[in-house]
């Protein structure tokens, strides 16, 4: 039976627009998400670049662009974060699972994800969970198999013991791949709150 539940966040628990920040970052003049933007983008997820270094490579590529307007139109990808999934995560984290957050993102998105729903928030959503691990922290990110076995081998988890939620089929696969039950949660069609609604077998 799950003992263990690794959550995504971004459209698992916070509602994303993901194609807001290529549209936003267009008007200010980027042609596309090219090659380059990409591997700007995956380093700084990995925290191999630092907000300066990432501005400073969009600059490059935008360069009538105002910082600020860039840090606008990089962070218009997040949206709202319905208080019925906190407030079912509180419930969750009272029947004695192990919860984990293994989140792709980069230090400009959290800064303004943790402005944006307040200190209050903030601290009851982290609370829930034994650990949080964000992709710019730990040095790698989802799809990486080093992401997964991070979290595997820092706490000791039983993969066939552990279900793990995102809403990317390429990072479902790789955790199914190494014995966990996976959820590939479908945006707008499925919520996280009908966790229980699923065949998973939970304790």
């Amino acid at each position: 039976m799950i003992n263990t539940i690794i959550f995504d966040f971004g459209d698992v628990f916070i509602n994303l627009d993901k194609e807001a920040s290529l549209t936003a970052l267009k008007k200010l003049g980027l042609h596309s998400w090219n090659d380059e933007f990409e591997h700007l983008n995956q380093e700084f997820e990995r925290g191999k670049l630092t907000e300066v270094q990432f501005i400073i490579g969009i600059k490059k590529l935008i360069p009538n662009a105002s910082i600020d307007d860039i840090r606008a139109a990089w962070n218009s990808v997040l949206l709202d974060f319905p208080l019925q999934r906190l407030e079912f995560l509180q419930r969750l984290s009272m029947m004695n699972y192990k919860l984990f957050l293994l989140s792709n993102t980069d230090e400009i998105h959290i800064a303004k994800f943790e402005h944006m729903l307040g200190a209050t928030f903030i601290r009851e959503f982290y609370q829930c969970f034994e650990k949080v691990y964000f992709s710019f922290e730990i040095g790698t990110r989802k799809p990486d198999i080093q992401a997964f076995n991070y979290i595997i081998n820092k706490h000791d988890l039983i993969t066939n013991r552990t279900l793990f939620i995102d809403d990317k089929k390429e990072n479902t696969d790789i955790a199914a791949s190494l014995g966990m039950q996976v959820w590939n949660i479908i945006p707008g069609k499925e919520d996280i709150t009908q966790l229980f609604d699923k065949k998973f077998i939970l304790k």
